[in-house]
């Protein structure tokens, strides 16, 4: 399928992206029939945060628009890391659990459950709002991109998965090596949840439910290194290990009162 068009897109763990023109030609996952459905129905809400499925090949490849824009990568540039980034993705996310409640998509089908919530829900959480899975354009988000371990969830899902990644809820010395040194994640908590216009009830369970998130994405990470994928093993070295993931589990259940009370007060 290749052309002399074709460009490698950088910043995939999971998925070897290549953009041709206007389009994106990925490995489709095996749920992809499910999730192309619900991606076209999306689109016709008038969201336009998401890419639109063109083509579904037998080789096991589809076929999707390019969103064009910025996405952030590792070492995160300093527009990543500023509050206005966070206000922004949130409201994203918010428009994104908008549309996407209105849409209905297969209870049949094999949704991934590696990031999914254990609880399932009524809403088709993308569970991967990283900063690498979102497109800017002058300063705004404007896009989710990467929904291959979208599955039904509670919106407070996604919300929990986005402190995680952008808090981000990190232990001082994991916060340090990673460059998000400095950042007040208690008052950046407030500040998604404001951006979001989070309900009352949805706050008092966000710090219960980022630890949760935080514990399916080591599970997720655990069966990766497991599994032998040289890039998440190279992660893991480079990360510390499991003794991050020691610290970040502690931090988070000692600052749960210090996150309720930035939530709610």
């Amino acid at each position: 399928m290749s052309t002399d068009r074709d460009r490698p897109l950088s910043g995939g763990m999971m998925n070897t992206v290549t953009r041709r023109g206007d389009r994106v030609v990925r490995t489709a996952p095996d749920h992809a029939p499910a999730l192309h459905s619900f991606l076209t129905r999306l689109s016709r809400t008038g969201f336009t945060g998401a890419p639109r499925p063109l083509a579904l090949h037998s080789d096991g490849h589809e076929e999707l628009t390019f969103v064009e824009g910025d996405v952030a990568l590792p070492p995160f540039p300093a527009w990543a890391l500023r509050d206005k980034t966070l206000i922004e993705v949130a409201g994203l996310l918010r428009r994104y659990h908008e549309a996407a409640a209105t849409v209905p998509f297969s209870s049949d089908a094999s949704w991934p459950t590696a990031l999914g919530d254990p609880g399932g829900g009524t809403v088709l959480c993308h569970n991967d709002p990283c900063l690498e899975n979102v497109v800017f354009r002058d300063g705004h988000a404007v896009a989710l991109i990467d929904f291959d371990l979208a599955a039904p969830g509670r919106p407070v899902w996604d919300l929990a998965a986005l402190a995680f990644y952008l808090g981000p809820t990190l232990d001082p010395a994991s916060a340090a090596e990673s460059g998000f040194e400095g950042l007040d994640a208690p008052r950046r908590l407030r500040l998604l949840a404001d951006a979001y216009d989070m309900s009352a009830a949805d706050r008092e369970i966000l710090p219960a439910t980022v630890r949760e998130y935080n514990e399916i994405s080591r599970a997720f990470v655990r069966g990766m290194v497991e599994r032998g994928d040289p890039l998440f093993v190279r992660a893991l070295e480079r990360l510390g290990g499991w003794a991050r993931w020691d610290r970040r589990r502690a931090w988070l259940c000692a600052q749960e009162p210090v996150f309720l009370r930035a939530l709610l007060d």
